[in-house]
């Protein structure tokens, strides 16, 4: 498939602190990909980079475009929502509407309205007047109702309630089967999204740690949960990870046949978030 984002080799550094140390991507066209990472780990430096957003050395394209030099360009293709949503807060709702129907040729204006009807945001309110979750829904709106080949959200539901961040991820799936979209998602709530994930990039410290299809995920990587006197055998074949769970032990394997492992204990297809959190602590300890 034909790549959307290329990095090759992009360093971003703030002082001391490497935020993207000689980091690699790519991502291919029409995957919703779920970035994920701790605090600090570089995720949202990247996709700044990403939009031409900060310097950075290295080589990136996204649609075939350098972010720094064709910037103009590239956001004609390019929709993105960051963790604080920012609008003219003078603007009535729908001032804003037709403001941006006016200056955006892709801008579907029933589109955003439909996305309205769903929430408690009224047209004729002020957008300074908004609640903190009220002006993130009429964001999220907007911007999704912009035809854009690229859709990059940077914790796009922070501040919203579980109803309408479940009704928003659905709808993100909902375009994506009804369009060619490719769409990244930076979120700490990674059980939220891994349902609608076709890949996912795990950050750490500037670093990728790895990237993968969903599918691959389960054809390559197994959880047992080990209980009693099994713990002490499961722990003698060479894992990614294990965390306690309740009577014993839960540990990921990378390549390993499920059956090899049956008479250990109950076996799994591990969570994301779980493998993340293995596939992070190994990396740790392989630091030290």
């Amino acid at each position: 498939m034909t790549a959307v984002v290329v990095a090759k080799d992009v360093s971003r550094r703030f002082g001391a602190v490497a935020a993207l140390d000689a980091f690699n991507l790519e991502i291919a066209a029409g995957s919703i990909v779920g970035l994920i990472g701790p605090n600090g780990a570089g995720k949202t430096t990247l996709l700044r980079s990403l939009l031409g957003l900060t310097r950075y050395t290295g080589n990136i394209a996204v649609l075939g475009l350098d972010p720094m030099r064709q910037r103009a360009q590239l956001m004609r293709d390019v929709c993105f929502i960051a963790d604080t949503a920012v609008l003219p807060r003078w603007m009535r709702v729908d001032q804003l509407v037709d403001y941006v129907a006016g200056i955006h040729p892709r801008f579907d204006r029933e589109q955003a309205l439909a996305l309205l009807e769903t929430t408690d945001v009224g047209l004729m309110r002020q957008v300074g007047k908004l609640s903190k979750g009220m002006t993130v829904q009429l964001h999220l709106a907007l911007v999704m109702a912009i035809d854009a080949r690229l859709l990059i959200l940077d914790e796009p539901t922070l501040g919203l309630d579980i109803l309408f961040r479940k009704r928003f991820f659905e709808q993100i799936l909902a375009d994506y089967h009804h369009s060619e979209r490719t769409i990244i998602i930076s979120t700490h709530q990674v059980e939220e999204v891994e349902d609608i994930l076709t890949d996912v990039a795990f950050m750490d410290k500037g670093s990728l740690l790895l990237q993968e299809s969903t599918q691959n995920i389960s054809q390559q990587y197994v959880e047992l949960h080990a209980l009693g006197d099994q713990v002490s055998r499961a722990r003698e074949i060479p894992h990614v990870g294990q965390r306690a769970i309740a009577g014993g032990r839960a540990f990921i394997y990378q390549g390993i046949q499920g059956e090899v492992l049956t008479r250990l204990g109950e076996v799994r297809t591990p969570s994301i978030a779980d493998l993340f959190v293995a596939t992070v602590t190994a990396a740790g300890e392989s630091d030290v």
